[in-house]
């Protein structure tokens, strides 16, 4: 039986992952479980499940949760990892604020199976540190990183030519850079195959999100950014590719249902049944279509291969002013086109740290929201 605790419960990505737990009760059991604001959603998951016994929320709770340990506050999720007897942590925040629970945890010496791309993205220099050091593993939660992971199986990675990661091209991808200018919000949030998190959806339309994916691929896999790839793939069917050196190309097909690498997280190595509403049928899907990526169309992503490369605190930069951008547009206060402004004037005038430590990661990802917010006001 193996234990979860599990970090952002009432979001999409820890509510699949609760599904996948309920699918399989003689396999786990969830012994923790936090989350940010949303206290009824977690009362009726701790109801359900009474062998959680700590609790964990960003704010003070309204209501009591009947014997079990409850922290709140900043440093909740922090709490429970030390108050808690878990064999693995899933982290399914979003933010910045995932980053210090993932290093937490892999210093307790407890593997991570990690959705949090901030993790990675601004702090994937500490997490690799903390990886040779606790001798811990992460495993990805991603679709494209558990893709990249299923592929690698069997193989070695020093036999890897490339990575090469599918992106959908999100809400936007058949206008121009012109047809931009006067986006919606609703439009920008039509996402054409995943049902996804506001802000993830807006990434997605950016490209953020698939530079963000290939930073993460950079820290996973411990290749050179020279060697991982994005492709354009409209149907999102296959999630990712692995081409040896040899010129094979392995790559992992399924329906958009976070779930599968969810549960292959939770499973590894082995294959347990998954109950999914639809299962890829490849005789329906009659037809996958792959694009060169177009980085004049996609500027963005360009941008995070720079960061990426540079390292330092510019993951942390780039994750904090877009974080903010982003959140500036779903409120009506800057255009789609605002976004990446925002991230590249935050990365040309917020100072480089080269080998930051923790607290200069949380002060680079402050500045670049308080940069982003006063640019614009």
């Amino acid at each position: 039986m193996k234990k979860i605790l599990l970090l952002g419960a009432t979001g999409s990505i820890g509510q699949q992952t609760i599904d996948v737990i309920e699918q399989h009760p003689d396999q786990f059991q969830l012994v923790g479980v936090s989350a940010g604001v949303n206290e009824n959603k977690l009362h009726e998951i701790v109801k359900k499940h009474p062998s959680i016994e700590v609790v964990g929320l960003a704010i003070e709770p309204k209501k009591n949760f009947e014997g079990k340990k409850v922290f709140f506050g900043k440093e909740n999720m922090v709490e429970c990892i030390h108050n808690c007897d878990y064999d693995l942590l899933v982290n399914a925040t979003v933010g910045f604020r995932g980053l210090k629970p993932t290093l937490e945890s892999l210093n307790k010496g407890i593997d991570v199976a990690l959705a949090n791309k901030e993790s990675l993205v601004a702090g994937g220099t500490l997490v690799r540190k903390t990886l040779a050091k606790t001798n811990t593993k992460l495993y990805p939660i991603d679709s494209e990183h558990s893709a990249i992971f299923q592929c690698l199986q069997g193989n070695s990675e020093k036999e890897v030519s490339r990575l090469i990661i599918t992106a959908s091209g999100g809400s936007f991808r058949n206008r121009t850079r012109k047809e931009l200018k006067n986006v919606s919000v609703e439009q920008a949030l039509a996402h054409p195959n995943w049902n996804m998190g506001k802000r993830i959806t807006i990434d997605s339309a950016t490209m953020v999100n698939k530079g963000f994916e290939v930073i993460e691929a950079h820290y996973l896999f411990d290749l050179p950014f020279s060697k991982i790839d994005v492709v354009l793939h409209d149907e999102s069917i296959i999630h990712s590719m692995v081409e040896f050196d040899d010129h094979a190309i392995m790559a992992q097909l399924g329906s958009a249902d976070m779930r599968l690498p969810i549960q292959y997280a939770l499973t590894y190595p082995s294959r347990l049944v998954l109950k999914e509403e639809h299962p890829l049928d490849m005789t329906k899907t009659r037809e996958l279509h792959f694009k060169e990526m177009d980085n004049e169309r996609f500027p963005m992503l360009k941008v995070a291969y720079e960061a990426g490369r540079k390292e330092g605190n510019q993951g942390a930069v780039l994750n904090g002013a877009d974080e903010q951008a982003v959140e500036m547009f779903l409120n009506g206060q800057i255009s789609f086109l605002d976004i990446e402004t925002s991230i590249i004037k935050a990365l040309e005038h917020i100072e480089y740290i080269q080998d930051p430590t923790y607290e200069q990661l949380e002060e680079s990802d402050l500045h670049a929201r308080k940069f982003v917010k006063n640019y614009w006001n």
